[in-house]
């Protein structure tokens, strides 16, 4: 080809590469292409046109994306700087509404505690406990009526304080994904604790004493668990209004945001414990000016970074305003079942699985399941009462004995199991019903449960009623056995022959794959064990002769306490209510849990016997020389 042709052919291509080149707001995948084709353009040039000057210019066209890609490395810390300046506020912004929110219902919250004090003044015990209420009348009498803050080691409760304020304002953020109402518990909790604690106060003559000292931290605390419970809302809202999304990706998507928020709050939350720790420590020492001073500065940072600064940010950067950063979220997702696959793949399979599915399996389960085992529970509760008026070591195994009736205590506990066992089967059908529309069978949930539930209860049972019958410290050796009945539950349903064929065939399937089935579950379980904890589950000791609260405090510990001061102030008994509280946060976590342990499962067991039996291969190979829409038909010619 002459060089003239080969420039009036091309030139074009090179023209808009330039052009995208310099602009800052250019499509990466066709920028992508347009690179790959001048190399390839280089490559003949330098084979054909070494001494031309073409040559030269591509080469200088390839050069500025190489020197631009690496100047971008360099900065790479500084762009992230710059980005985030902007991205931050940003969201800030977006989220304005559940910031507002969140600051009234706060308010609110705060009002009530302050009613509730004015008409019974001892209401602060019910919300702080005797010995706080007690302990601030001796340092009243003792006139150092914020004494509570006193300690020796200020290092120390630096440290304590501001791990529990973290601990506090991620938690409340957290709780938001489960449709907002825990965020809304602990705004409610810390709201109507300030307004009882403040008005007390205030029926002792000590209001001002009491602003001046607690507002020195408080500016920043308070402010930050705010708009902790904006960020939790912002994130609840996702899993609520999901748009045009799946409602994991919407909540995904949510979650990021309201993370951007939570990075924004953490040198705020650090300044509170330092202040709390190092200034109220020592308020008495200071001049009343100073402690003005201190709050009045606070409050207008906190305005000036949470207000002022993204209302700045959104209209210098108006067309930043509506950008997605997750371009992933409205992609079509179809599960590939009929491959081998490693183990990083299956897990990576069944998350997004999960994600896409979410809606199908949450609707029905708290539709139809959640009620039914809700009735369990409160008729249980209801007829063996005296179960309830306790609290237990292990919190968890204790009242998913209960739950799960496996104590075989009463005669109720044999319904209850059997029970359980059709509920976890039902969970079950939901889970591999929807794997084969998945895979393009049509069928209706009630015509697929019609044909395969006995066969989903037999593959069940295999994996269930080891977990019912044996008491909780033995589960830890069940473990270990559980990969041999892994493959039960979607055998049941995909595997061929008859039913107990079918369960016989995936035990010997599993046995030649125990390990890959054991690290997975040990995966999923350490997965579920980091998820679930914030909530409570392996830490929540609620009562020992050791401990006289439990170690590791969990939002269901803050809940359950909560509910059973209500109830004793009410002359309901706490505890029985309390407990009933647990088992359904228990109920609700179960349900949200189990569907992964079946996913993830199914795509074992499919990519085991793809790589044992080539079951799919086989089935091409039967097809071989015939298409549909893509491959041979009949009618075909070349």
């Amino acid at each position: 080809m002459k060089e003239t042709q080969f420039i009036n052919q091309n030139k074009e291509k090179w023209e808009r590469f330039e052009k995208l080149n310099e602009s800052t707001n250019s499509n990466p995948e066709e920028l992508s292409n347009l690179y790959v084709d001048i190399t390839d353009d280089l490559g003949y040039a330098q084979t054909h046109y070494l001494r031309r000057t073409v040559r030269v210019y591509l080469n200088q066209l390839a050069q500025k994306v190489f020197v631009g890609v690496n100047r971008f490395k360099k900065d790479k810390l500084k762009n992230l700087i710059r980005d985030s300046a902007i991205t931050m506020p940003l969201e800030i912004y977006r989220s304005r509404r559940t910031m507002l929110t969140a600051l009234i219902a706060f308010l609110v919250y705060v009002a009530i505690g302050v009613i509730s004090t004015y008409i019974n003044v001892d209401f602060p015990r019910i919300v702080m406990g005797d010995f706080y209420v007690d302990t601030t009348i001796q340092n009243i009498e003792a006139g150092n009526p914020l004494g509570i803050y006193d300690s020796n080691d200020q290092l120390s409760m630096f440290i304590e304080i501001t791990t529990n304020n973290l601990k506090v304002s991620f938690l409340t953020f957290f709780v938001g994904f489960f449709f907002t109402v825990g965020t809304h518990l602990l705004l409610f909790s810390n709201g109507v604790m300030l307004g009882a604690f403040q008005y007390y106060f205030y029926t002792k003559g000590l209001f001002i004493t009491s602003f001046l000292g607690i507002w020195i931290h408080g500016s920043f605390e308070i402010s930050a668990i705010v708009l902790a419970g904006g960020a939790g809302i912002t994130a609840g809202n996702g899993l609520l209004f999901p748009g045009t999304y799946t409602r994991f990706q919407s909540m995904k998507s949510s979650m990021r945001r309201g993370l951007k928020i939570m990075l924004m709050l953490v040198p705020f939350i650090i300044a509170a414990g330092f202040l709390e720790s190092f200034v109220t420590h020592n308020y008495d020492t200071l001049p009343d000016w100073s402690k003005w001073a201190i709050i009045a500065f606070s409050f207008a940072l906190m305005i000036l970074c949470f207000v002022v600064f993204p209302f700045y940010i959104a209209k210098r950067h108006p067309e930043k305003l509506n950008e997605t950063e997750d371009s992933t979220l409205s992609r079509e997702y179809t599960p590939i079942i009929t491959e081998v696959k490693k183990l990083s793949d299956i897990i990576r399979e069944t998350i997004l699985y999960y994600q896409h599915y979410f809606s199908k399996f949450i609707s029905p389960l708290f539709l139809f399941i959640f009620p039914i085992a809700c009735g369990l529970i409160f008729y249980r509760d209801y007829i063996r009462p005296e179960d309830q008026m306790m609290n237990y070591w292990y919190d968890w195994a204790g009242q998913l004995e209960f739950i799960f009736g496996y104590g075989f205590n009463f005669y109720w506990d044999f319904i209850s199991f059997f029970s359980w066992l059709l509920l976890f089967a039902l969970i079950n059908a939901f889970v591999l019903h929807s794997f084969t529309i998945a895979t393009h069978t049509k069928i209706s949930f009630f015509a697929f449960l019609k044909s395969k539930f006995f066969a989903i209860v037999v593959g069940s049972s295999l994996v269930a009623v080891p977990i019912f019958l044996l008491p909780w410290n033995f589960l830890l050796v069940y473990i270990a056995i559980l990969p041999f009945f892994q493959f039960a539950i979607p055998a049941a349903v995909f595997g061929e022959g008859k039913v107990f064929s079918k369960i016989f065939k995936s035990i010997k399937l599993a046995s030649s794959s125990y390990f890959p089935s054991l690290v997975t579950f040990l995966l999923f379980g350490l997965a579920v064990t980091i998820f679930v904890q914030p909530i409570a589950l392996v830490f929540s000791v609620v009562y020992s002769n050791i401990y006289t609260e439990p170690p590791v405090p969990d939002l269901l510990d803050m809940l359950s306490d909560f509910v059973a001061k209500i109830s004793d102030t009410y002359g309901s008994n706490g505890v029985f209510w309390s407990n009933i509280v647990r088992q359904i946060v228990y109920l609700a976590t179960v349900l949200v849990v189990l569907p992964i342990y079946s996913i993830l499962s199914t795509f074992l067991y499919f990519s085991t016997i793809e790589q044992k039996e080539a079951r799919f291969l086989k089935e091409q190979f039967t097809k071989f020389g015939k298409r549909d829409r893509f491959k041979e038909t009949k009618d075909f010619e070349d």
